[in-house]
């Protein structure tokens, strides 16, 4: 059993018990917080979360996306910057720049070019499921210390934790409630 704090709205807490306690687990297990930079790939349902957490944790959040399409929602929801991934350079410009970065995506995509732009010490997390297995260069990982680590989703004892910090920094789910009819 879980206690929804009262100044949430309903329709926008039921996505917590997925997406977001999907997002916050490795958000909060592998300390991101104020003074991190925080790379989010993709903008989906589990994206969407990790930029609201990722701002309220204090971190510096960008998005990364194939196109310009959803910047202006990416910075609606508190991210700081918005990378497209399709223009010539932008891997080599963002070269070790984030402390943290959380892949949503679940489709085929170069894991070895956004483990590149991780500093020394770096984390990948890992919570998008692709279908097929995923291939990276050993080096990416040694050269650096850096880590790629996954996560699934929490327990009854951390998703409570999720819905009081999200009761606290008024943070739901972006949904659209539609008629039953």
């Amino acid at each position: 059993v879980l206690k929804v704090p009262s100044s949430l709205l309903l329709e926008g807490v039921a996505p917590l018990l997925c997406a977001g306690i999907t997002t916050y687990s490795p958000l909060r297990q592998w300390g991101v917080g104020k003074g991190h930079r925080l790379g989010v790939i993709g903008l989906g349902g589990l994206g969407h979360m990790a930029v609201k957490l990722g701002k309220a944790f204090g971190a510096e959040v960008t998005v990364f996306s194939r196109s310009d399409r959803k910047r202006k929602e990416a910075e609606r929801l508190g991210a700081s910057s918005f990378a497209v991934t399709s223009q010539e350079g932008i891997f080599t410009r963002l070269a070790r720049q984030f402390d943290f970065i959380l892949d949503t995506v679940s489709g085929p995509h170069d894991y070895n070019a956004y483990l590149n732009l991780l500093i020394t010490d770096g984390t990948y997390i890992v919570v998008g499921a692709p279908s097929e297995p995923i291939s990276i260069q050993s080096f990416h990982l040694i050269m650096r210390r850096r880590r790629m680590v996954g996560s699934t989703i929490g327990g009854i004892r951390e998703t409570q934790e999720m819905l009081d910090f999200c009761g606290e920094h008024g943070i739901t789910s972006d949904v659209e409630v539609i008629p039953i009819q």
